[in-house]
């Protein structure tokens, strides 16, 4: 709705892979903007700022990244994006699968006028549901259905009203903390086995502290985009980073997910990941 055919559009760098996929068709001017551990950087994005419709951020547990905006850069943009009259989509469907803290507040808490603000029951209680939620402007909000009406007539409405129920019961209250609990535990055991199984590798990773993913980095010389089919002749795949850019990226780049497997499972693929990459090094 926000999108029009060469309009200008800013990213995290990088960014959601689904959300460059679904903005794709509109035909945009998409930019990444400079992002470190702590959020986007305020200098790079008043620089690209001028005529963007958007800035699209996912400030909890970042999927690719893992990576968490800090208190002070969501108190930094707010009040820049705030200035600069750039509108902000904030998309967390994460934020609530957090291991020891809580996120800071959301962006949009901060200044809803200016925020849309995108949520979703697919990582709390069933992703077949395929039912999220969106909080914005009342301006918008016309305009928000037409488009909703255009994409699809209609979410179903047996799916929502089972969400509905639940929520009255309280089932999700007791729900999360054991998603929080064993995703903790598998965060863990893929941490451990990455500390283990790549002594010597020249490989790095994060330390993400909630949600689903982690993000590595691949010894100088091998592309993560080239190197994947051998992995997974070793039995372990792995999602490329590379796609996940705007512009650019780095191609040793590839993130790894730990909310499926079992932690002997997370074992073990990290296990083929380092023979594969030994190999790849000529260093069985």
């Amino acid at each position: 709705m926000l999108i029009d055919t060469g309009s200008r559009v800013l990213v995290e760098t990088p960014t959601y892979l689904g959300a460059l996929q679904a903005f794709a068709p509109m035909e945009p001017d998409v930019h990444g903007v400079v992002s470190d551990e702590e959020g986007v950087d305020m200098a790079d994005l008043t620089a690209k700022a001028g005529g963007a419709r958007f800035l699209y951020v996912l400030p909890n547990f970042q999927n690719p990244t893992g990576r968490t905006m800090s208190e002070a850069r969501r108190a930094a943009l707010s009040a820049r994006a705030r200035e600069l009259g750039l509108p902000i989509v904030e998309d967390n469907p994460y934020g609530d699968l957090w291991f020891d803290t809580p996120p800071p507040p959301p962006l949009t808490a901060r200044n809803p006028e200016g925020c849309v603000y995108l949520g979703s029951f697919s990582k709390i209680l069933a992703p077949g549901l395929r039912l999220g939620f969106m909080v914005a402007p009342s301006a918008l909000y016309p305009k928000l259905l037409q488009a909703k009406q255009a994409a699809d007539l209609h979410s179903p409405s047996f799916n929502q009203r089972m969400v509905w129920q639940v929520m009255q019961g309280g089932f999700l209250a007791r729900h999360v903390p054991t998603i929080r609990a064993r995703y903790k535990a598998q965060r863990d055991a893929m941490l451990s086995a990455l500390a283990h199984e790549m002594q010597g590798l020249d490989v790095s990773w994060n330390r993400p502290q909630g949600g689903m993913f982690l993000w590595a980095r691949l010894p100088a010389g091998i592309d993560a985009v080239a190197f994947l089919d051998k992995a997974v002749a070793k039995g372990v795949a792995y999602v490329p980073g590379l796609p996940f850019f705007a512009e650019g990226g780095d191609t040793r780049s590839l993130r790894l997910s730990f909310v499926t497997p079992s932690t002997d499972e997370i074992r073990t693929g990290v296990a083929a990941l380092a023979a594969a990459i030994r190999q790849e090094l000529g260093n069985p």
